[in-house]
């Protein structure tokens, strides 16, 4: 009588719930270990994922600052003589730029010989940091200002001795609202508004703003504009810009600049992005050493576990399944640091930009992009331990 062959036994498949099983009561048994390799993974992360929010929070927010001030802003000075003297614009350049036929708003600021102080007690000789402009009375229509506490010279008030601060002037002269009385140019003026901050024109921050009539009266201006801001079709702007300077001095159109103030600002985004590609070069490091931080991990897990695997393979376990174990811990460990990543890294993003005053907006590739580069992190941390680990005899191992 012949004895049948032995059947040979397969090896129970492990499901995906008893991979999870396996892999929480791996991490389980060295919390601090698990918590500073996910700590290294979380850092990497929020690095990356903060650098990305506020990189585009802060883009999102020139964006809609340039869409509300607008691109076709468009700014005449006059430059300077060979022997250094200022020069200045005639006084019919305004009238003349604004016949130009692309041009839809035009206005004028002049500079004003008189320092402006809160009383008239100040020594003469001492000068104020804030500088006294004429103002056009369409000024703020054409540069897209607003008053932020207050009003804007009417017909009435641009006549007379009354001064519209800038948001930073404001600050430096301590004056808390309209209403209150300034010594400027020998001449008491009333504050009537505070204006709301100029990105385009920073020069209107710090100035205090005098009607073009009340100058000429109370402060002996000439009527001469030293600076012409002018708004162009959107379409038209190169052509309109490559007149100005002949049109608004035609005896000396070399001495004339004329600049864009939105490429400043799309000089800056650009700046921006240069540097915030740097910071993300610095997360991914991060992310790197939290990977290392993790290989490290599962490594020494592996020798520290040398009977249990050996006690796994000799009850059956297959090479395949120890390494699955140990990839699955330490897909575990970089998940783990990857979703505390995301959480430390919107939350910075969003703080920031909240104390910045811009729209917070972290973009949901980036917080996708995040947990997958952790995931494949962890995988490729845990390779070489799960490799490792299956390849252990059972007898070796149990020796060990």
């Amino acid at each position: 009588m012949t004895t049948p062959p032995a059947r040979r036994v397969r090896p129970a498949r492990l499901n995906p719930a008893d991979l999870a099983r396996l892999g929480v009561a791996g991490l389980r048994a060295r919390p601090l270990r698990v918590f500073l390799s996910a700590l290294g993974i979380a850092i990497g992360i929020a690095a990356m994922l903060s650098v990305v929010g506020v990189t585009t929070s802060s883009r999102a927010h020139l964006d809609r600052t340039l869409q509300r001030l607008g691109t076709n802003l468009l700014t005449v000075v006059p430059g300077e003589a060979g022997d250094g003297r200022p020069e200045s614009l005639p006084e019919e350049s305004v009238g003349m730029v604004g016949r130009i036929g692309p041009v839809e708003k035009v206005s004028a600021t002049g500079e004003v010989a008189a320092a402006i102080y809160r009383n008239d007690h100040v020594p003469a000789p001492e000068t104020s940091s804030v500088e006294v402009l004429a103002a056009e009375s369409g000024l703020l229509d054409t540069l897209g200002v607003t008053v932020a506490e207050g009003s804007w010279f009417t017909p009435a008030t641009a006549t007379y001795p009354a001064v519209v601060l800038g948001a930073v002037a404001a600050r430096r002269l301590d004056v808390p609202g309209p209403g209150m009385r300034l010594w400027l140019g020998g001449e008491w003026f009333v504050v009537v508004g505070i204006l709301e901050s100029a990105p385009l024109v920073p020069a209107l921050d710090s100035a205090a703003l005098v009607g073009w009539d009340a100058a000429r009266t109370y402060l002996d201006f000439d009527g001469r504009p030293t600076a012409v801001y002018v708004r162009a079709d959107e379409q038209q702007v190169t052509a309109v810009r490559d007149v100005l300077g002949r049109t608004a001095d035609p005896q000396s159109p070399q001495h004339v600049r004329v600049s864009r103030p939105s490429d400043a600002l799309a000089a800056k985004q650009a700046a921006d992005a240069t540097l915030s590609g740097t910071l993300l070069g610095l997360g991914i490091v991060a992310l790197l050493v939290g990977g290392v931080g993790i290989a490290n991990t599962m490594v020494i897990s592996v020798l520290e576990r040398r009977a249990e695997i050996g006690l796994r393979r000799a009850l059956g376990a297959t090479r395949g399944q120890i390494r699955v174990q140990f990839l699955a811990e330490s897909l575990l460990l970089s998940g783990l640091g990857g979703a505390g990543g995301v959480l430390m890294g919107t939350v910075a993003a969003g703080l920031y930009a909240s104390s910045q005053h811009w729209p917070v907006f972290v973009p949901g590739w980036a917080t996708g992009g995040s947990l997958a580069a952790a995931l494949v992190i962890g995988a490729l941390a845990g390779l070489y331990p799960a490799v490792r680990a299956s390849r252990l005899e059972p007898t070796s191992a149990l020796s060990g």
